[in-house]
C-alpha cells in the first residue's frame, strides 16, 4: 500500500491542498485551489483551510506550507499573507481548527524537500539550494539532503540592492526586461550566493522554471543549475512529506 500524506500549500492569492502517495511524490487527486481570505489574518486563512481539509477528510497527519520564516511552529515573518500572521502559533492553530496533527514549514522549504525527494535534486548530495523566482526569491538549503531551515536568499545584498528586489520573476515583467536583461540580473545574484554558500547544483523553481529553455542557457555563473521538475505541486508534495516525517518523528 503507499505510503499517503495530505498538503496544503497557502499563497498570498490562493490556497492548494491535495493528497500525496509519498512513495512516488505524485497527487492522488486533483488539487482544490480556494482563494486566500482578504485581509488575509490566521483565524480567517485557517478556518479557510479548515474548509479545505474537510472536502478531503485526510485520516493522517497534515503538512503546511506558509510564506513565513517558521521557528517551532511559530511564524516570524508574513510574505504575501497579512503581518498580523507574525508571532503567531500556527502548527497550534492549525492543529485545534483541524481536529488533525499538523506541520508547519516554510513554502520555500516545503518546495525543496518535494525536489529533493521526487524531483530534480533526487540523489544528490553536497550543498544543494533551491530558489523560487516569482513575486520575490525564496530559497530553501539543502546539506548532504538534510534541510537547513528558513533561509532567506533572496535577501541578500547585490550591489546595494535587495536582491529579489532586482531579481525576482516579477522584476522582469514589472519593468519590461527581456530574457537577456533580466538573466544578466540573475547571473550576478547567482555569483554573490556563491561566494556564500559554495553550492553543487542550483534548482530553479517558481512560474518561470516553465520557461528555463529561455534563460538557463543565459546564465554566467560556476554552478550547475536546472529547471524544478514538480512545478505547481512542489509545495504540496514537500509540506505533506513533512507533515508524515513530524508524524514519525512524535511517535519514534
Amino acid at each position: 500500500m503507499a505510503k499517503g500524506g495530505f498538503g496544503i500549500d497557502i499563497g498570498g492569492s490562493g490556497i492548494k491542498g491535495a493528497p500525496v502517495d509519498l512513495d512516488r511524490g505524485e497527487l492522488l487527486a486533483e488539487r482544490l485551489r480556494i482563494p486566500t481570505p482578504q485581509p488575509s489574518v490566521p483565524e480567517s486563512v485557517a478556518a479557510a483551510v479548515t474548509a479545505l481539509v474537510e472536502r478531503f477528510s485526510p485520516c493522517g497527519p497534515i503538512g503546511i506550507a506558509l510564506p513565513c520564516v517558521i521557528k517551532q511552529g511559530v511564524a516570524h515573518t508574513a510574505a504575501n499573507v497579512d503581518p498580523a500572521w507574525k508571532g503567531t502559533d500556527a502548527a497550534s492553530l492549525f492543529t485545534e481548527l483541524t481536529g488533525s496533527a499538523v506541520v508547519v514549514l516554510n513554502d520555500a522549504d516545503a518546495a525543496g524537500l518535494a525536489e529533493m525527494r521526487f524531483g530534480a535534486g533526487q540523489g544528490r548530495g553536497g550543498v544543494v539550494v533551491l530558489l523560487t523566482f516569482g513575486t520575490g526569491i525564496g530559497s530553501a538549503l539543502f546539506l548532504d539532503g538534510e534541510l537547513v531551515p528558513n533561509t532567506e536568499f533572496g535577501h541578500l545584498q547585490v550591489d546595494g540592492h535587495d536582491a529579489e528586489h532586482r531579481a525576482a520573476a516579477s522584476i522582469k515583467d514589472d519593468e519590461g526586461l527581456s530574457w537577456e536583461q533580466w538573466t544578466d540580473r540573475v547571473s550576478r545574484y547567482l555569483r554573490v550566493l556563491e561566494d556564500l554558500v559554495w553550492p553543487d547544483l542550483i534548482i530553479a523553481g517558481g512560474g518561470v522554471s516553465r520557461r528555463a529553455d529561455r534563460w538557463l542557457p543565459l546564465l554566467d555563473c560556476r554552478t550547475e543549475v536546472v529547471p524544478a521538475a514538480l512545478r505547481n505541486s512542489a509545495g504540496i508534495v514537500g509540506a505533506a512529506a513533512a507533515g508524515h516525517e513530524g508524524q514519525q518523528a512524535d511517535t519514534a
